[in-house]
């Protein structure tokens, strides 16, 4: 099994992709194609969020115009999103972007391929090979009867075979399904099979509350398993939310660091303060303070010490009162009203 630090690694405007790189967290644009202010005013938004690498759909020739823009006015790369019509490929790399993705299967001939293989390895900028259960080829789905993992990596390998014709491997993959199962099955599949770098997320995942739900399951199974390079979380929503669940996602199984790192109790009939609200307010008034640190928010002075003890500092509830604690060890005793603030100014201290 190739994991995530023996796959190839590949090199998209700066911004390394597997070979043991730090995992990458990817958005994509949703403005209209041909709104150059509003695509642009999202990038930056995205920028600011934390986002690696974003895409941006490439329907047509006037659409190059927002890519030249987003050029000019992001630092991240930019991966342009192509479907069927080479000659936008090509264009987009004359643009200046740095990813393209396109499936070379639906492009179409041989010289239509050798192409774009040939602009992207003379500009250095990778192809990202983009399966979508949705979208497999005819005589997969009919060797197969519908669609499953096997069917979605053979689809990946056919892809990966036209590109590999004319010696080009700057490549990655994804193998995206809205069935969380089918994609998970995918790409432990294709980490077998493939040395490429794999892009992971469920596609169609839905809304926030259940799209980070699928993502979490399907994306952050692999990842535990070394199996990923590069993350979407993709969701009906702003896709600032997106990135904001990514970079959530790695740091809560620690293939990120930087930032703070909640632990918090569920509450239960111990508890006597209000542990929701603090939790809450806590959470969000450390949201900008980028330190390295496990923070712990619990309800109950009898257990909460002992049980967050590798945190490196929080608090605990009693009856209208509570304590400060450092890696278990209780530093003193506050009203509730005080507790949050303390805590924060201990914070700001370390």
């Amino acid at each position: 099994m190739f994991t995530n630090d023996k796959t190839v690694q590949v090199n998209a405007g700066g911004l390394l992709i597997g070979g043991g790189a730090e995992i990458s967290v990817q958005s994509m644009l949703c403005a209209p194609a041909h709104d150059i202010e509003a695509n642009v005013a999202q990038a930056k938004r995205l920028q600011s969020a934390g986002c690696d690498i974003v895409r941006v759909t490439v329907p047509d020739k006037e659409a190059l115009k927002t890519v030249e823009a987003l050029k000019k006015n992001i630092t991240i790369p930019l991966v342009a999103d192509i479907h069927f019509d080479y000659r936008l490929a090509l264009e987009s790399v004359a643009a200046g972007v740095d990813k393209v993705r396109i499936n070379p299967g639906n492009i179409g001939s041989d010289d239509k391929v050798k192409l774009v293989a040939d602009a992207c390895r003379q500009a250095g900028v990778p192809i990202r090979i983009g399966v979508n259960s949705g979208s497999l080829e005819k005589n997969i789905l009919a060797k197969y009867g519908r669609v499953t993992p096997e069917a979605m990596v053979e689809s990946g390998l056919y892809h990966i075979s036209l590109l590999e014709k004319f010696d080009f491997t700057d490549i990655v993959l994804s193998l995206k399904s809205s069935d969380t199962l089918t994609m998970y099955k995918a790409y432990e599949l294709a980490a077998t099979k493939c040395k490429y770098p794999l892009h992971l997320g469920v596609t169609e995942a839905g809304t926030e509350s259940m799209g980070v739900i699928k993502s979490a399951a399907g994306i952050g199974g692999l990842l535990l398993r070394g199996i990923g390079n590069t993350i979407r979380i993709s969701l009906t929503d702003d896709p600032v939310k997106e990135v904001e669940a990514g970079i959530r996602l790695l740091k809560a199984i620690d293939l990120r660091k930087g930032g703070i790192k909640f632990v918090s109790c569920p509450t239960c009939g111990r508890t006597k303060i209000d542990l929701i609200g603090i939790a809450k307010e806590a959470e969000r008034r450390l949201s900008n303070i980028n330190k390295n640190i496990t923070v712990a928010i619990m309800g109950c002075v009898v257990n909460g010490p002992g049980e967050a003890s590798a945190a490196d500092i929080g608090i605990a509830g009693g009856d209208g009162c509570g304590v400060l604690f450092k890696k278990g060890e209780i530093v003193r005793k506050l009203p509730e009203k005080q507790l949050l603030q303390a805590l924060i100014e201990e914070i700001e201290k370390m």
